[in-house]
């Protein structure tokens, strides 16, 4: 099948609801190529994983076990989040209403961008698992790559999940939805996916078990669904957002959110604020004194300790990683994104990087930041020194060069450079020290808690 524009405006409507920001139609009409492969599939070899090998069931393997459990009734939960005491709560409420059992059946394939790494989660499944009373729950892995596709993607899980052998699906409120638009408009209505699978429950023949939102009554030290709370009763919950402002902080997590074990396994992988790695990232014209302010901000954050410190300048990485790179646009991006490519990986080590390239593309700038910024904080410096000061102070004459035509492609002579309108600081060498540049950037770090160790 040839996937024309018209055949892609088509699913993007009928599959994901046709919203261009939906992140599968961006997919859809900038990633995906020009053909589809369909067919009968014949297997030739067996994907190998490598981790948790024994909770990666095949649909026959997971309804062997089953049979050999003696379990007839099996509601499945799928989660690509930590699981906590109210989802607990939710499950076993879920199965004893049933009288059936427990599959916790988690994705651990691709997710919605900044979702907790899979082998984070099969830790906190794991610790949880003995929360169950009397072997109620078993956990299978799931290899799927979600599309974030709502109603006609629940649909989809529910059929995976009856050939895996169970009989109830947990369709939870907006399941699969990918959040909300630009405008603040969620992607889909809150039951729709609910209601997708329910009205199509015959043919696929498993049920649908409506996501009870949970809440913790402290007087009672009980957990109900919340309509059936009466008005007057004290409630309390924790939200995504404020959990992982406590996992960042170091702030406690009481046990009535969440079982100690699960916590354990949770601040292992949530670093401290002072102990996750960061970079940051400066940019301006040749000679603007941003080599110069890297070179001592790498010297300050050495002498606080604590992390290491790698620093990244332009000429360097210029010499060492992109020898063969020229200064068209093109090169100059793909230069950026290895830089940006390196310090990601050194912030995801807990480093903390100075990267100080002229990068004179607000794109390539944007790009690095969303590549670094999956594993750390980035800040960007705009080293805003006037491009007259730059030139007059240029003791190694390139600016007379490049006004010679004697070096082309020459930022701020022959090429252009792109004001960052969003920089996280804006200094200036002409009217600054690089002392008090550099006091300005540790300020800036010491206010979003990435050196205080206190």
């Amino acid at each position: 099948m040839v996937g024309d524009t018209k055949n892609r405006q088509k699913e993007a409507k009928e599959v994901f609801g046709g919203d261009e920001e939906h992140p599968a139609v961006k997919y859809l009409f900038n990633v995906a190529k020009e053909f589809y492969v369909g067919g009968k599939v014949e297997a030739v070899n067996k994907l190998n994983h490598y981790d948790y090998v024994e909770l990666r069931y095949t649909p026959a393997e997971l309804r062997t076990h089953f049979d050999k459990l003696g379990w007839s009734r099996v509601v499945a939960f799928q989660t690509r989040n930590p699981m906590h005491r109210a989802h607990r709560e939710l499950t076993v409420r879920a199965a004893r209403a049933r009288q059936a059992n427990v599959l916790i059946h988690p994705v651990v394939g691709l997710t919605k961008p900044g979702d907790i790494d899979h082998f984070t989660r099969v830790r906190v499944y794991t610790a949880l698992l003995p929360r169950y009373p009397n072997g109620m729950a078993v956990l299978g892995l799931l290899p799927l790559a979600m599309r974030m596709g709502g109603p006609r993607e629940a649909i989809w899980h529910a059929i995976i999940r009856k050939n895996h052998g169970t009989t109830h699906f947990i369709v939870g409120r907006d399941h699969a939805g990918p959040g909300k638009n630009s405008k603040g408009v969620d992607f889909y209505g809150p039951y729709d996916a609910q209601n997708a699978v329910e009205k199509y429950r015959d043919e696929l023949g498993i049920e649908v078990v409506p996501f009870q939102q949970m809440t913790y009554l402290p007087d009672t030290d009980e957990y109900r669904p919340k309509d059936e709370v009466q008005a007057g009763i004290k409630t309390l919950d924790i939200s995504g957002t404020e959990l992982r402002r406590r996992l960042r902080t170091g702030g406690e997590i009481p046990e009535w959110f969440s079982y100690p074990e699960v916590v354990s396994v949770l601040r292992e992988s949530h670093k401290p604020r002072f102990k996750q790695g960061f970079t940051v990232f400066l940019t301006g014209y040749t000679n603007s004194g941003k080599d110069a302010i890297a070179r001592a901000l790498q010297v300050t954050l050495n002498q606080q300790g604590g992390r290491s410190v790698s620093l990244l300048l332009g000429e360097t990485v210029r010499a060492e990683l992109s020898s063969e790179l020229g200064f068209s646009r093109e090169d100059r991006h793909r230069n950026i994104q290895r830089i940006a490519f390196v310090a990601a990986e050194l912030t995801r080590a807990g480093a903390a990087v100075i990267a100080a390239p002229i990068a004179p593309f607000e794109h390539s700038r944007q790009t690095a930041r969303d590549t670094i910024s999956q594993y750390g904080s980035f800040y960007l410096v705009h080293v805003a020194t006037p491009l007259a000061y730059c030139e007059a102070t240029d003791k190694r004459g390139v600016y007379a060069r490049a006004r010679r035509g004697e070096i082309k492609g020459f930022t701020g002579v022959d090429d252009p450079y792109e004001v960052p309108p969003k920089a996280d600081l804006v200094v200036d060498f002409e009217q600054q020290s690089v002392r008090n540049i550099v006091h300005q950037i540790v300020l800036l770090l010491e206010s979003e808690g990435l050196l205080d160790r206190f």
